[in-house]
């Protein structure tokens, strides 16, 4: 439980972090809040059926497409969540790339054993 806890909280720092790097993306921090619970729900239910969807396309595209799906969730969130804006849904998929970035590097600088790794 505490590993899941602290990833909602990174997720949330990495909203915020990508919201202030980006004009075209603003949100609160309740916002972020809720946009990153709605966004977790969106990414475990929606995301894999676009992905099987387009797997064509993501083939074609070496991958690159995936972003564009990112994009889409994000846009999604940003429609639903009041708080959670985007300006157009270029914004979504440039959010979605450094949002990528962000997670990436703080799941780096993170020691593993609070996310629940097993040795």
């Amino acid at each position: 439980m505490q590993g899941w806890i602290l990833r909602w909280i990174l997720n949330i720092v990495a909203i915020i972090i990508t919201s202030a790097l980006l004009a075209g993306f603003e949100v609160t921090l309740w916002g972020a809040i809720v946009g990153s619970v709605f966004l977790g729900v969106v990414n475990a239910i929606i995301r894999p059926l676009l992905l099987f969807l387009t797997l064509p396309l993501n083939i074609l595209s070496l991958g690159l497409f995936t972003f564009v799906i990112n994009g889409l969730m994000l846009w999604l969130t940003s429609v639903t969540i009041q708080g959670f804006d985007l300006l157009s849904f270029w914004w979504a998929i440039l959010s979605a790339i450094v949002l990528s970035i962000l997670s990436f590097i703080i799941s780096l600088l993170i020691d593993e054993r609070y996310f629940g790794a097993r040795y």
